[in-house]
């Protein structure tokens, strides 16, 4: 089972995290999931427990369980729905969108405010 760790302190490493979850029963694997460009802690991660009885034990144990001093919330992660996930190519970021409108003026797209659009007719 796939379990979400969040509100974790931002000085937690992950080997004292699989500690708190190996009192439960066996760790596949632990990630906190940390910011590319600082390496900092996001304050998040997932545990991967192989046996679901052991997984969900240690959810029901450590969910609002005191670390370092913060309240971690822990539930069994569930996939997004394909529809949901967000994707980060220029197409979908509103982006700049030239040659649009009516005869190709420049259009200024991007911020989904109205307005905008001041090419010529």
């Amino acid at each position: 089972m796939n379990i979400f760790v969040g509100s974790l302190p931002f000085s937690i490493e992950e080997a004292d995290l699989r500690e708190s979850f190996e009192a439960y029963g066996a760790v596949d694997s632990v990630k906190i999931i940390t910011d590319k460009f600082t390496g900092r802690s996001k304050g998040f991660g997932f545990i991967e427990m192989p046996n679901d009885e052991e997984a969900q034990k240690a959810i029901n144990e450590l969910n609002g369980a005191t670390v370092q001093g913060r309240a971690i919330v822990v539930n069994k992660s569930e996939p997004k729905p394909e529809g949901e996930r967000r994707s980060f190519n220029s197409n979908s970021r509103g982006g700049d969108n030239r040659g649009g409108g009516y005869g190709g003026g420049n259009s200024r797209g991007g911020d989904n405010r109205g307005g905008g659009n001041r090419g010529g007719y």
